[in-house]
Order: C-alpha cells, then sequence, then structure tokens
C-alpha cells in the first residue's frame, strides 16, 4: 500500500478519535494504530526498493552507455585503418578517423552525463519523498508518545 495513503489513514484514525476533554488529546483505536503503523513498516521498504529499482536502472543505462562507447570507438577504430591503409588519402583518412573516434567519445560523455542527471534526478526525488514519509512516522510516534506520557 502506498505511503501516503497510510498516513492519510493515520491521520483520518487521529481525527475520529474521542476528544478528552479541556486537553488536545484525542483517544484512539490501538488496534487500528498499530495496524497501520505495521502496514507502514511494511510499505517503506518498497520505497527503498524503488530507490534501488532507479539505481539499477542508472547502472543499465551506463553499461548500456559504455557498450556503446565500445562499439562506436571500435568501428571508429576500423573505419581510422580502412581510411588510413588508402594511400591517395592518408591525410584526409588520419584527420576524419581522429574526427569520428572524437565524436564517439563526446557521443558517450554525453549519454553519460545524461543517464546521470536522470539518476540524481529520480534520486532526489525519492529522497525528498523518504525524508517526507519519516518525518511523518516521527510526528506519529512523538504524538503517540505524548499522549502515552500524559496518561
Amino acid at each position: 500500500m502506498d505511503i501516503h495513503t497510510l498516513i492519510d489513514k493515520l491521520e483520518d484514525l487521529a481525527s475520529q478519535g474521542k476528544s478528552v476533554p479541556l486537553t488536545r488529546n484525542v483517544i484512539v483505536d490501538e488496534d487500528r494504530l498499530l495496524d497501520i503503523i505495521d502496514q507502514m513498516r511494511v510499505s517503506i521498504p518498497d520505497e527503498i526498493n524503488r530507490g534501488k529499482q532507479i539505481i539499477a536502472q542508472r547502472d543499465r543505462i551506463l553499461a548500456q552507455a559504455a557498450e556503446e562507447q565500445a562499439r562506436t570507438l571500435e568501428s571508429a577504430n576500423e573505419k581510422k585503418e580502412q581510411l588510413i591503409s588508402a594511400s591517395e588519402v592518408t591525410l584526409d583518412a588520419r584527420k576524419r578517423a581522429e574526427q569520428i573516434v572524437s565524436q564517439a567519445v563526446t557521443e558517450a560523455e554525453m549519454i553519460k552525463r545524461e543517464a546521470d542527471k536522470y539518476t540524481l534526478e529520480k534520486l532526489r526525488q525519492l529522497e525528498t519523498e523518504m525524508e517526507l514519509v519519516l518525518n511523518q512516522v516521527r510526528n506519529g510516534i512523538h504524538h503517540i508518545q505524548r499522549e502515552q506520557e500524559q496518561d
């Protein structure tokens, strides 16, 4: 279950609780509260798994970029050798081969930068969501502890 839905359920439980006169305290159904907390404990690892999936996706993108870079460099080197072997255009062939290699390196670096940028954005989004969830969980714990201390 989505952690945000569980937080909403926790808020609903608190708002539906019976008010203790002359205090800001409410009485809530302990079984329902503990059930929601148990569901949150299960849901939080799911959020962590999403983060792992994003990292795995980044690693796959980087591996693909590295493979593409290797293929492009190999292809560029083959073209370079073919062009060099042609005696009439040796000088032009060398220049063109160097351009191809340079372009391949530039493209591979660009792909890597884009993959890193995408991964960083996704990890920052996940970090923000996880901080929100963690703060909400901590607030719920503190709230329950204060109630218990007042009782």
